[in-house]
C-alpha cells in the first residue's frame, strides 16, 4: 500500500510524522495476519493521511475521519481530533468515567480504527463494501470492529473497550434502541453523532457475542455460519439466521 499525505501545511506532517510511521509497521503485522487467517487478498491501493478537517470536509462529508472510499484508506492521526470527537458523541450526557476513559484515549485505540478500514477488504464478507447492503452490515461492521480490538489490544483494553460501549448502548436505548440492528446506517449519516455510533457499539457488542459466546471463541466458525446465510438463499435476515432477533431486536 502507498502513503499518501494530504496536509495543508508540512508542519502538520511533522506534528504526526512519528505516529504514522509507528502505525505504517504495526499495520503491517495486521496486514499479514488479515492475509493469513482472514482472506485478505485484494488491498487498498494506500492510505491517505490527512488532517480532521480534510477529512470530514473535503474528501467526504461523512463526520467520522477514518473511511474506506473505493480502495483507498482515509485517516487522520490527529488523537486529540478523535478524543474530542469521542465525547462530542455523548451529547452531554453526565457519564464521568466514559468522559474519562475518552479523554485520555490511547494511541492504540486510534490503530484499531485504522485497523477497521484495512478489515473491510478481507474477502469473507459477501458483499462489496460500497454496494447497497440489506440486513448484514451490522456484521461486517461488527467484525471489523472486533478483530483489530482482539489483535492490538491486551485482554484487559479489550474488555475495557467492551464494557464502556455496552454502557454507551444502555445510556443511548431510549433514544434509538428501537432501530433494529438490521438497519444499520438506515438513520443516514446526517444524523446526531450518537445515533450513527450507536449502530457501531451494537454491532461489536453482537459479533462479541456470537465469537464469545454462541461460538466458543471460533471466529472461523461464524464466518462458516454467515456463509450459511448466503447460500441458504438470504431467506431471512441474518440477524435472524443468527438468531439474534430477539437480543439485539
Amino acid at each position: 500500500m502507498k502513503h499518501i499525505y494530504a496536509f495543508e501545511e508540512t508542519s502538520e506532517y511533522d506534528k504526526f510524522q512519528t505516529i504514522i510511521q509507528d502505525f505504517t509497521k504495526k499495520l503491517q503485522n495486521y496486514e499479514q495476519f488479515l492475509e493469513d487467517k482472514y482472506e485478505l487478498i485484494e488491498k487498498p491501493k494506500g492510505i491517505v493521511w490527512t488532517s480532521f478537517d480534510e477529512a470530514t470536509t473535503i474528501f467526504s462529508d461523512l463526520p467520522i475521519p477514518a473511511f474506506t472510499n473505493k480502495d483507498t484508506i482515509y485517516i487522520t492521526p490527529d488523537l486529540n481530533a478523535w478524543r474530542n470527537m469521542f465525547l462530542e458523541q455523548l451529547d452531554g450526557k453526565s457519564l464521568p468515567s466514559i468522559q474519562a476513559f475518552y479523554e485520555h484515549l490511547s494511541e492504540k485505540h486510534l490503530l484499531t480504527i485504522l485497523g477497521h478500514e484495512l478489515t473491510h477488504h478481507s474477502d469473507l464478507f459477501l458483499d462489496e463494501f460500497e454496494d447497497a447492503r440489506e440486513d448484514n452490515t451490522w456484521f461486517e461492521e461488527g467484525m471489523c470492529e472486533y478483530l483489530p480490538r482482539k489483535f492490538f489490544l491486551t485482554d484487559s483494553e479489550f474488555e475495557e473497550i467492551a464494557v464502556i460501549e455496552t454502557e454507551l448502548v444502555n445510556s443511548f436505548t431510549s433514544e434509538y434502541g428501537s432501530r433494529s440492528l438490521s438497519a444499520f446506517g438506515s438513520n443516514s449519516y446526517q444524523a446526531r453523532l450518537s445515533s450513527i455510533m450507536f449502530d457501531y457499539w451494537r454491532s461489536f457488542l453482537a459479533v462479541k457475542y456470537l465469537v464469545e459466546e454462541r461460538f466458543n471463541h471460533n471466529i472461523q466458525a461464524v464466518f462458516e455460519k454467515y456463509h450459511e446465510w448466503d447460500t441458504e438463499g438470504r431467506k431471512r435476515t441474518l440477524l435472524e439466521h443468527f438468531e439474534l432477533d430477539h437480543v439485539f431486536s
